[in-house]
Parts: structure tokens; C-alpha cells; sequence
């Protein structure tokens, strides 16, 4: 059987007739309602955060990064929900994010002394970091991960995977809009480490859950 063919099967098995990415679409939407209501209720916005992006360059930076990530990962995502498609230049465009982290990462390391490197790591809130993330990604993951299911991917540890990564950043964008640690030495710490534990996570859950 040709992908295409076998692409109409799973779609018709599946019982719905609309594109698979109008379907991850439509089932995401509540679930990044769910990301701001908890985002509302327990974080909320940094004060004077617009005084702040104009102020220092390390903010608008940060979240303007966390952005472009959600942005690269989604096509991405959408190309692993179907089996067949072509999904390796989507995930090479993500090297720009790591790529311009790690140049943030080592301006701030020559433009201060090492005396203020690890204060600048640890900041005020790393282990809130940490936590946030994972909590603010659920729902998206969730939405994502039910979304996947209709188009039956190739490789569901992959696409899980490619889920949490795109839930984690959804998740750093809300929360670097909290977070007053704006060095890019505790965003290259900490939030991958958040990110990084939510695409582990939709990597497991994928593997089992998007199984077919």
C-alpha cells in the first residue's frame, strides 16, 4: 500500500474527515486556554514588564526567543503528525534557537567576571522555572498529543517528543513573561531544563499513546 493510500486509511479509520491540521488546530485551543488560565491564576504578568523590554534588551530577547521556538516547533509538529511527510528541514531550522542561547549565553560570560557568573545561573526563581514550565505545558501537550492521534505518526516517540518541545514552549513563553531572571545564563540553565523535562515526558507518553 502507497503512503497516500495508507495516509486515507488511518483518516477514514479514524472517523473524521477534516485535515489533520485543522483537527491538532481545533483541539489545541483549549488547551492553551487552559495554559493562560493557570498561567493567570498562579503567575500573572511581571510588573512594569513593558518598561522592562524597552529597558533591557535580556527580556525582549528572552521571550521573543521562547516565541520563535513555539513558531519552528508547530510546523514541525504538524509534519510528524502524518506519516510520510517531510519533516528533517523543519527540524533543522530549530538550530537557530540553541544557536542564538548559546551566543547570549557567551556575551553575558565576557561581559561580566566570573564572580558574577553562578549568581547570574541560579538568579531568584530557578526551581520556580523549573516547576512552571512542566505546569503550564500540560495543557498543551495534552491538546497536542489527542490531536496527534488522528494522523497516525511514523514515529510516536519522535512526534511525543516534538509535542513536549512544542507544549515546553509554550510553556517558557507565558512564563518569561513572569520571570524576573533575565540573564541568558539562567534561560540556557533553566528553562531547557524545564523543556527539557516536558519533551521526555511527550516522548514516553507519545510512544505508547500515539501507537499504531
Amino acid at each position: 500500500m502507497k503512503t497516500d493510500d495508507l495516509i486515507r486509511a488511518l483518516t477514514a479509520d479514524s472517523g473524521h474527515e477534516l485535515p489533520i491540521n485543522r483537527i491538532i488546530a481545533m483541539r489545541l485551543v483549549p488547551g492553551v486556554i487552559l495554559a493562560v488560565c493557570v498561567y493567570s491564576a498562579v503567575l500573572g504578568l511581571r510588573p512594569h514588564l513593558l518598561t522592562a523590554i524597552e529597558s533591557d534588551l535580556r527580556v525582549f530577547f528572552k521571550i521573543g526567543l521562547m516565541v520563535l521556538l513555539v513558531c519552528l516547533v508547530a510546523p514541525l509538529a504538524l509534519r510528524l503528525a502524518r506519516p510520510g511527510s517531510k519533516w528533517r528541514g523543519a527540524a533543522l531550522s530549530l538550530t537557530c534557537v540553541p544557536v542564538l542561547l548559546l551566543a547570549a549565553a557567551g556575551i553575558e560570560l565576557f561581559t561580566f567576571p566570573p564572580g558574577d557568573w553562578g549568581s547570574r545561573l541560579m538568579g531568584h526563581n530557578a526551581l520556580i522555572c523549573v516547576m512552571s514550565i512542566p505546569l503550564l505545558a500540560f495543557g498543551p501537550l495534552a491538546a497536542l498529543l489527542w490531536g496527534m492521534r488522528d494522523g497516525a505518526p511514523a514515529q510516536p516517540a519522535l512526534a511525543g517528543a516534538v509535542a513536549g518541545l512544542f507544549a515546553g514552549a509554550i510553556g517558557a513563553a507565558l512564563y518569561a513573561t513572569h520571570c524576573p531572571d533575565d540573564s541568558p545564563l539562567f534561560v540556557v540553565t533553566w528553562y531547557v531544563l524545564g523543556m527539557a523535562i516536558v519533551t521526555a515526558a511527550g516522548s514516553v507518553i507519545g510512544a505508547r499513546l500515539l501507537r499504531w
